[in-house]
């Protein structure tokens, strides 16, 4: 029977076929990921392109209202800028920002887990001691704490052109605690079963037990812990752009778009805050569920077939 075949009997399969809610979840989050990719193509204009932006468009409401503009369906922010095409974009780059950073994280919590879970004694109690202390600083003070490194490092005016690589680096090292208990955890059930100690008789070493044996047999919570930390790490940034220490307003992530019409929401310009911060709710919502339902069907204990 080949992978495919065992895909299509699966309970996965099957479980995601029955379910309702994962299955509108998953084609909201397909949708949103095409037009983030796709935004380059299917945006009415090119937010970063500053030829493109005449300030005298600036706070246009959406174009149902009194005094719309059918050129900017979802109306301007208060630089001039097409609030669809902004939030495309925006969507784009906390898209990126996020799935980085969870690979980050990944990688450096499974490498940590795998080894302090595999070796154990002195190995175990210094990395998880690390991670307790990591665990002890919130996100915000690391941001607060790399940001100041990266300043003195590259200057201020390199912000504004590694802002990406720096705030996948602050939410990446701020999270992987999370991913290297887990497989820590998942390590320690499996490195006296039998598998594993036949391996050691055989004569295989110590690196290869781990990589090929260990380790693939501990990376199913991985793939639950993702779902959640994909959210998780979008909303990081979008709370780090609030508080003006993410993306600048001159590359829109969503949390940017959603710091920079904070103080129009009260003047009347509510849709520069307001749409943004809708199409954030959604994204998250949609990752959340998926990952509920992830959760659920790759947890024995929840099984109820």
């Amino acid at each position: 029977m080949t992978k495919l075949q065992k895909f299509k009997e699966s309970y996965f399969l099957y479980s995601f076929k029955h379910d309702k809610v994962a299955i509108t979840s998953f084609i909201i989050l397909i949708t949103l990921l095409i037009l983030a990719i796709t935004a380059p193509w299917i945006a009415p204009m090119d937010p970063y392109d500053a030829d493109n932006i005449d300030i005298m468009n600036s706070e246009i409401p959406p174009m149902w209202s009194e005094k719309g503009d059918s050129s900017f369906p979802l109306g301007t922010d208060n630089m001039g800028r097409d609030m669809l095409s902004t939030m495309l974009y925006g969507l784009r780059t906390s898209i990126i920002i996020a799935g980085c950073a969870v690979l980050l994280q990944a990688g450096l919590g499974v490498f940590v887990g795998l080894t302090a879970g595999y070796f154990g004694g002195k190995i175990d109690a210094i990395l998880m001691r690390l991670a307790d202390i990591q665990f002890s600083f919130p996100y915000l003070m690391v941001a607060i704490f790399i940001g100041a490194i990266f300043h003195v490092v590259f200057g201020v005016g390199s912000y504004e052109r590694l802002a990406v690589p720096l705030l996948i680096v602050i939410i990446g090292f701020a999270e992987w605690p999370m991913y290297a208990r887990t497989i820590r955890a998942s390590v320690i059930g499996e490195v006296n079963k039998e598998y594993v100690e036949a391996a050691r008789v055989i004569g295989l070493s110590r690196l290869t037990i781990m990589i090929r044996h260990v380790l693939p047999n501990s990376l199913t919570s991985v793939m639950v812990i993702s779902t959640i930390q994909v959210a998780n790490a979008v909303m990081s940034e979008a709370a780090l752009s609030f508080l003006g220490m993410g993306m600048p307003v001159t590359k829109p992530s969503l949390g940017s778009l959603i710091q920079a019409g904070f103080e129009f929401i009260f003047s009347g310009s509510w849709w520069i805050t307001v749409f943004p911060g809708l199409w954030l709710v959604l994204f998250v919502l949609v990752i959340n569920l998926l990952g509920d339902w992830v959760r659920d069907v790759l947890n024995p204990k929840l099984y109820k077939g």
